[in-house]
């Protein structure tokens, strides 16, 4: 059962996109976005499976949320649905596993659904043959593994470091440069001198007083400061740029 988002500025196109892939039992919570900016907070929230995505929208194009969406550790699978039929190659180069052109017709839109079901069975199976990254920790006097995928963000205690995950908070005697070499690869985001934070977890974005911003974290009440100079990065990575 699919997770689905389905993103454009134009009611009547979400309202008839909803009710085809209602009919479709692999769909299982449709939601919809008007805009980007409503794209991204509702993508970090519910870690949709597939994204339908119109191209031309107000503001930020949907070209540029899909290049934002593969910095997702797990990101979406994308499918393009446009009245426009030019941009089909700059698409696919963006790794869309299908391009339905507007009006959508059941039959077009079956053969995408075909297709984003072979590309989340490839996926899924990509996950399940890795070996999951994990972190040592120390708890209790015994060492114990985090898998990364738990971390929500670590922030520096002088040559160590302390970790937030959904398992608890631990110290470990490793320094954040040492785990930002290993995390930075998994998709998380060096945000400030001091943080570290898994993107999947961001579910809120703040501007505090100084202009600068800060994060809200899922399961912490701590706020994140963004430091003014990795500002830029972390719009951009976050799609509010």
């Amino acid at each position: 059962m699919w997770n689905v988002l389905i993103v454009d500025d134009e009611p009547p196109i979400r309202s008839e996109l909803r009710y085809l892939l209602e009919r479709d039992g692999r769909c299982d919570e449709i939601r919809e976005a008007g805009s980007v900016t409503e794209a991204v907070s509702a993508a970090i929230e519910n870690k949709p499976d597939v994204i339908f995505l119109d191209i031309s929208m107000p503001g930020t194009s949907g070209m540029k949320l899909a290049e934002t969406l593969k910095n997702l550790r797990h990101p979406p699978v994308v499918v393009f649905v446009t009245a426009h039929a030019e941009f089909a190659a700059d698409a696919f180069d963006l790794d869309a596993v299908d391009y339905v052109l507007k009006p959508i017709e059941s039959k077009r839109l079956e053969s995408a659904l075909s297709r984003v079901e072979a590309a989340l069975a490839q996926r899924d199976a990509g996950r399940n043959g890795s070996e999951v990254p994990r972190v040592v920790i120390e708890r209790d006097g015994r060492k114990t593994f985090i898998p990364v995928s738990d971390i929500i963000y670590v922030e520096a205690r002088a040559d160590s470091s302390y970790i937030v995950s959904t398992q608890g908070s631990s110290l470990v005697g490793e320094s954040i440069l040492s785990l930002e070499h290993r995390l930075t690869s998994e998709g998380f985001l060096r945000v400030h001198r001091s943080y570290i934070v898994n993107p999947e977890f961001v579910h809120d974005i703040n501007v505090a007083e100084n202009g600068l911003l800060e994060l809200e974290l899922e399961q912490t009440s701590t706020r994140i400061p963004v430091s003014r100079r990795r500002m830029a990065e972390v719009k951009q990575r976050l799609g509010i740029a």
